[in-house]
């Protein structure tokens, strides 16, 4: 007979980790470091699956140590959390009870779940310097549309921008230079980078991505980003279909830039004046728009043959 599977929900803070094992009564916490960490998953019974949010960098001690000691370890949305916990009608929110919750969640998800898969290095400062590299940009226009006008600091503002060209470049360099050490992803790269539209930070993005997570299908790979539709239907009540967003936020934006670029080419430019003519808006059409192409990178990617633009037809 063998023994009942253990699931266990981790809420993660930066001082400390509380766990609970569903079915079972109490919570335990530990300090969120290296050490404590290892030695209380050690005992845990063999064939526990551990769950925790995506909570910023709190987890990533718990997933790293999991990793490494071959702890099935799942990493969940913050949203589908959030949104089960309100479905439980759960009137509190404590760390103890946040902990429940995820061990509940995880008990009763974990089938249709993916398991952690951690990056290389490589991929791991890659997808990092990513992230660093769209908070700069974001900083740098709220900046510029904060200090407009300010004539007294025009220098002083010229100076802050060249700064952030300066900083972009050197992020961009160093993606560079790591992209070269990896063939695999060098030559991955290449590919996608020969779809209208996609530029440096998309390809590496895409490159890296699908190198570390095995999709089975282009379905997958959308339904990862969060831009697949969902329905919003009731009897012969016909919803708008909105982007799910339970993906990747930075998968989901790249591919929307991507999308922004590709809709004034001669290639996609068509896709998106039929998607318009057809009643979508300007944020609706790019975001089919983003999904088409998306679609598009998995072939490329999976083929490992540039992309052929003759190839491409636009829906009747």
């Amino acid at each position: 007979m063998q023994d009942q599977a253990v699931f266990v929900g981790v809420d993660a803070s930066k001082a400390e980790l509380v766990s609970g094992i569903h079915g079972q009564p109490g919570c335990a916490a530990l300090p969120n470091q290296d050490a404590p960490v290892a030695a209380w998953l050690q005992t845990l019974p063999p064939g526990a699956k551990v769950a925790v949010e995506s909570t910023g960098e709190c987890h990533l001690t718990l997933v790293r140590q999991a990793v490494r000691l071959g702890v099935t370890v799942y990493v969940l949305n913050a949203r589908d959390v959030y949104f089960y916990a309100k479905a439980l009608g759960m009137r509190a929110k404590t760390d103890r009870v946040d902990a429940r919750v995820i061990a509940r969640y995880l008990a009763e998800h974990h089938a249709q779940l993916r398991p952690y898969q951690p990056p290389s290095p490589v991929q791991a400062e890659i997808e990092r310097l990513l992230g660093q590299r769209w908070v700069a940009v974001t900083k740098r226009t709220a900046l510029r549309q904060a200090l407009r006008g300010s004539s007294a600091i025009e220098q002083q503002i010229q100076q802050l921008d060249a700064s952030f060209d300066s900083l972009l470049q050197t992020i961009d360099q160093r993606i560079e230079q790591l992209i070269d050490t990896d063939p695999t992803l060098k030559a991955s790269q290449r590919q996608l980078l020969t779809i209208v539209g996609v530029g440096s930070q998309a390809s590496a993005l895409l490159s890296s991505l699908l190198a570390r997570l095995q999709f089975a299908s282009a379905d997958a790979l959308v339904a990862f980003s969060g831009l697949d539709p969902r329905a919003q239907d009731s009897g012969r009540s016909h919803g708008k279909r909105r982007p799910s967003k339970r993906g990747s936020p930075d998968l989901r934006r790249q591919m929307y830039m991507v999308a922004m670029s590709a809709c004034h080419s001669k290639v996609f430019g068509p896709v998106y004046q039929q998607l318009r003519s057809r009643g979508f808006k300007t944020t609706e059409a790019l975001v089919i728009l983003a999904r088409k192409l998306l679609r598009v990178a998995y072939a490329v990617w999976r083929s490992g043959k540039p992309f052929e633009p003759e190839r491409f037809t636009v829906p009747a």
